[in-house]
């Protein structure tokens, strides 16, 4: 147990910040099954539709460190060639 002042208000601060962290990977996780989703329905037209928005929450979740930026560019990259291949 954190025995100085600050240390208290620190793990008060991680608690809450964990909470923060886990609803964003909650998030984005079900942004990437709702895509795959899309593409093997084979649903070109609302899968379009949807990378634009899919993009934005990888990049909001890369930008605070939750995944690594080139994680969230693989992801963003591949997903458009099957799009395309569709």
């Amino acid at each position: 147990m954190a025995n100085t002042k600050s240390a208290v208000k620190r793990v008060r601060r991680i608690k809450k910040q964990t909470e923060v962290n886990r609803s964003r990977k909650s998030r984005y996780k079900l942004s990437l099954k709702k895509m795959k989703l899309l593409i093997e329905s084979k649903n070109k037209k609302e899968a379009l539709a949807f990378l634009p928005k899919l993009n934005s929450e990888l990049m909001k979740v890369s930008k605070s460190g939750i995944i690594k930026k080139k994680n969230a560019s693989r992801n963003v990259s591949r997903l458009t060639k099957k799009i395309n291949l569709l």
